[in-house]
């Protein structure tokens, strides 16, 4: 019964400095801008390697959908950052940071063969740099939770619907035995209220878009 929620990717942003170009170099370019914020070809390669990594997906599997949901990503994020500024939105916390960290790590953890650092190695990322990017995915789901959660109301009718017409069906067909409504009204109550913010958060961030100023580059390669 969980609710896969909203998976941002975190880039750090930094600005291109022109160097002479040594042969085999890549030069950084500018890929978007979110209101004269620029997000770089290599921000958006982490961000492509950091949702891949998290996702458990070979780099080989990365397809140009995923690039593109990547980018989308990072200018969503950028949007969401801009409300955190505006706001005074508070950091979370290291011990928060700590416990979705640990999450990842409990997804590689099964894996003996591949192992932590190894794994880190395989998608190009470092400990110090994944534990930013988890921080700030943190720091922004707890935003949207702060804005989005207090306007979800979850009646008693939706929570016995969702109970008659999916769980105890989904009980069935597993063939585990039936739970009373009262012992699983607090987790129906999350799922839905989380279903609904996500939403909400769609509609936001459309919103956040329409009154932005937002271009990808041209000649920008999603393959």
């Amino acid at each position: 019964m969980n609710q896969k929620g909203w998976i941002f990717a975190c880039a750090a942003v930094l600005l291109a400095i022109a160097l002479p170009a040594r042969a085999g170099d890549v030069l950084d370019r500018i890929v978007a801008t979110v209101n004269n914020h620029i997000i770089l070809q290599s921000e958006w390669q982490d961000a492509i390697r950091y949702e891949a990594f998290v996702a458990g997906r070979a780099l080989d599997q990365v397809r140009a959908a995923d690039r593109k949901t990547a980018l989308d990503h990072l200018i969503d994020q950028e949007l969401l950052r801009e409300q955190m500024r505006s706001s005074g939105f508070p950091h979370a916390s290291g011990e928060e940071v700590e416990k979705s960290l640990q999450e990842i790590r409990k997804r590689y953890a099964a894996n003996a063969e591949a192992g932590w650092e190894a794994a880190l190695k395989q998608y190009g990322l470092t400990e110090q740099e994944l534990k930013k990017r988890v921080a700030l995915q943190v720091d922004l789901l707890g935003l949207v939770d702060s804005r989005l959660r207090p306007n979800v109301v979850i009646d008693s009718k939706s929570i016995e619907s969702y109970y008659n017409q999916e769980l105890l069906p989904q009980l069935r067909q597993s063939g585990a035995q039936q739970v009373p409504l009262a012992e699983v009204t607090p987790k129906i109550r999350e799922l839905l209220t989380q279903q609904k913010m996500n939403q909400m958060l769609v509609a936001w961030l459309q919103d956040l878009r329409s009154g932005s100023q937002i271009r990808t580059e041209a000649g920008t390669e999603l393959r």
